[in-house]
Order: structure tokens, then C-alpha cells, then sequence
């Protein structure tokens, strides 16, 4: 049996995934099953759309709740004073600036990115770029849009 890989979050990641796993398990089991329930009354099962879509969601829900609770055996949050400031790194929130405008995210696992919460993956090509870098330090990122250069302004906790 080979190791089992620790999952680091943030201390707000690691919250963010109890409180859904909590929400997944009661309030949004009990919506599914009322809709299966719903659904049910509207007659013949085999051509029922309502009872598919809700069994569908049943599926994913259920699917959800799984991966969660792996993720949750896996998870450790971080403890505020690992959270590094002297350079890049995970749990970081760090300020970059390009050559139009100041971004802000943090530094974060893939379980936890999400770039429209301003959260990145340290895997992805930006995140991986700036781990290790210091206050005044500069990467140049090629993304889908194009070649980025972006110069570290702040990091913080």
C-alpha cells in the first residue's frame, strides 16, 4: 500500500469544505428526494422528465458527497504560521501586477482553485510560476491569452 497523499487547504478552504458537505447531506439530500417524491406523483415513471432530472441529480449529489468525504480524510488546513510571506507559496495571498493592473488571489491546492474567487492553483501555469518568488521578483506566464509578465508586489496571510 503506497502512501496516501496528504490534501493541505487553506483555513478558509478547509472550512468552505465542511460547511458543503454539511449542506450536501442534509438540506440538499432532502430537496432531491423531495423532487424524486414530486415526481413520482406525476404518474408513469418511464417517460417522467421531472423524475429523471431529479434522479440525475440524486446521482451527482450522491457522487458529490463521495468525493467529498475522500477529500475530507485526505485534508489538513493549514496552520496560520505555515502560511508563508517571505516568498510565494501555498495559502499565500499575493499581489501581482502586470502591465495594465494589480490582481490579488491566493495561492491554493486544486481542490480548492477557483480562479472566480481570485483562488489559484499552485499547478496551474500561474501559480507554478510564482511559487518560490519573492517581493519585486518577475515571471513571464504563457497562457491561452498569450505570454503574461507579471512583477510581485505584496504577499500577505
Amino acid at each position: 500500500m503506497g502512501d496516501i497523499e496528504e490534501i493541505v487547504l487553506t483555513p478558509v478552504g478547509y472550512k468552505e469544505l465542511v460547511d458543503e458537505l454539511e449542506s450536501l447531506r442534509t438540506t440538499e439530500r432532502r430537496d432531491v428526494a423531495e423532487r424524486i417524491r414530486d415526481a413520482i406523483t406525476y404518474g408513469e415513471l418511464t417517460e417522467n422528465s421531472e423524475y429523471e432530472d431529479a434522479k440525475n441529480a440524486q446521482a451527482f449529489l450522491e457522487g458529490r458527497i463521495e468525493d467529498l468525504k475522500h477529500i475530507m480524510q485526505l485534508a489538513r488546513p493549514m496552520e496560520i504560521d505555515e502560511i508563508p510571506t517571505d516568498q510565494v507559496g501555498l495559502g499565500s495571498i499575493v499581489t501581482v501586477r502586470d502591465d495594465i493592473e494589480d490582481w490579488e488571489f491566493t495561492l491554493v491546492t486544486p481542490v480548492e482553485a477557483d480562479p472566480s474567487r481570485e483562488k489559484i492553483s499552485d499547478e496551474s501555469p500561474v501559480g507554478e510560476a510564482l511559487v518560490g518568488k519573492k517581493v519585486g521578483e518577475a515571471v513571464t506566464v504563457t497562457t491561452p491569452a498569450g505570454k503574461t509578465r507579471y512583477e510581485v508586489v505584496a504577499i500577505r496571510k
